[in-house]
């Protein structure tokens, strides 16, 4: 995948200002593009395995992560998961190499004697509240999305996000037996060629995006 070197060309950034050098910043960053078509390359567990390496590093809220990944490779499932995806990404869906779909398990309280250990209390803090689980698995699996997102990139892969889809279905279709609820389904793989990607869009400038107090 290639850039436009004239959009790297107007950034106004001192190299010296990163810590990663310029290669690096244009794969996860600035290189990188939401594909929509993959060629038939597989993407082997040991790339997935070593892209979860590095989200799971990330930080999420008393270090719950709740974030879970279905990894959809068969036909059948393929199928079934096309099923619940709005028109426009069901054959998105049933020709990508891999799909992920990203959930959030809004039972983490149950793994937290492991990822809590020095709280023995907050697993039972948590067990009778299921709304607050919901909305802070919900929130932390969001955050930790955009790690897999880059963690991804860092492996050599490739992403289509895509949140067009009927997340209920899936939960019904796939989740009926945990407590996993789906938050977006990313297609991911090498892409097809130049055509695989729509022209860059604009992005706003810090000035537009941050306020100063």
């Amino acid at each position: 995948m290639t850039i436009d070197a004239q959009a790297l060309d107007s950034l106004d950034i001192d190299a010296g200002t990163l810590a990663i050098d310029d290669t690096t910043a244009d794969l996860l960053f600035r290189a990188a593009r939401t594909v929509n078509t993959f060629t038939d390359e597989p993407v082997s567990d040991e790339q997935i395995r070593a892209a979860y390496d590095l989200l799971r590093w990330g930080p999420t809220a008393m270090n719950t992560s709740p974030l879970r990944l279905l990894l959809v490779r068969s036909p059948e499932a393929r199928e079934r998961l096309a099923a619940h995806m709005s028109e426009g990404n069901r054959a998105r869906v049933l020709a990508a190499p891999l799909t992920i779909v990203a959930a959030a398990d809004t039972d983490f309280h149950e793994r937290l004697a492991t990822l809590v250990p020095h709280q023995p209390d907050a697993r039972d803090r948590f067990a009778g509240d299921a709304e607050k689980r919901l909305g802070m698995a919900r929130t932390s699996a969001l955050i930790q999305i955009g790690y897999l997102i880059v963690a991804l990139r860092a492996v050599g892969l490739h992403v289509g996000p895509m949140g067009g889809m009927d997340a209920a279905g899936i939960d019904a279709e796939f989740f009926a037996a945990n407590h996993w609820t789906a938050l977006l389904v990313l297609n991911v793989g090498q892409p097809s060629g130049p055509e695989a990607v729509r022209p860059r869009a604009p992005r706003l400038e810090l000035d537009d995006a941050a306020a100063t107090v």
